[in-house]
């Protein structure tokens, strides 16, 4: 299993980086993003962070770290900005707080997320067409989630994707190792959702890619 979008006590995760990353390996896990909330307030506080601890993790266990973000939350006018800021500080991996439907985002982050060239668009919400349409042409990954709060909306995001072209992962946005799965629950998910073994196998793949180009 590889996840690409979870949280530590660097946001509201309960737990340190390394004791997620190890409980991850354990749980199977062969590579994990660790992608804190942020905006202008603590963007500078957190990556740089999460770059060390990845760093020092990965030079003692098989399970690859990979330091990112989640920039949650933010105006639209400065997400652009907050995505180049990112990835400067050093995460591999930006995600964008999507509009989902469970909390109060700003309309209008979707497009900002995926027009700045963000490489996860997390929980989209009611994510419309021309979106979906935008995520294809510029290679933003659009987000199945498994958290209970945000996963509603998961079945129709499929059916758009699928139809278009865009690129899917999945992702547990996980707080706490109780909310990892392992490879045959998330197999069961996509199953769940209508995916095919053919087209579950590509929705890893993007992980996959997503991983060898951060640790590239």
């Amino acid at each position: 299993m590889i996840d690409l979008h979870t949280h530590t006590l660097f946001s509201d995760g309960e737990l340190l980086p390394s004791e997620l990353v190890r409980r991850a390996e354990v749980k199977g896990y062969t590579a994990i993003a660790l992608t804190d909330h942020v905006d202008s307030s603590n963007i500078d506080f957190v990556i740089p962070r999460l770059v060390d601890v990845c760093k020092n993790l990965n030079g003692h266990w098989k399970i690859c770290s990979i330091p990112g973000c989640e920039i949650t939350h933010a105006p639209v006018e400065e997400i652009k900005g907050l995505v180049k800021r990112a990835r400067k500080l050093g995460a591999k991996i930006v995600v964008v707080h999507g509009e989902t439907v469970s909390e109060p985002v700003i309309r209008g982050t979707n497009f900002s997320a995926i027009d700045a060239g963000c490489d996860i668009l997390a929980h989209p919400g009611f994510i419309t067409d021309e979106d979906v349409k935008l995520a294809k042409s510029r290679g933003v990954h659009l987000e199945i989630t498994t958290m209970p709060s945000h996963r509603k909306t998961n079945k129709r995001l499929v059916k758009l994707a699928l139809r278009i072209g865009a690129k899917l992962v999945l992702d547990t946005d996980g707080h706490s190792s109780e909310d990892f799965v392992s490879d045959s629950q998330a197999s069961a998910i996509l199953k769940k959702l209508g995916l095919s073994a053919i087209q579950a196998r590509k929705v890893f793949d993007n992980s996959r890619a997503l991983v060898k180009k951060a640790c590239s």
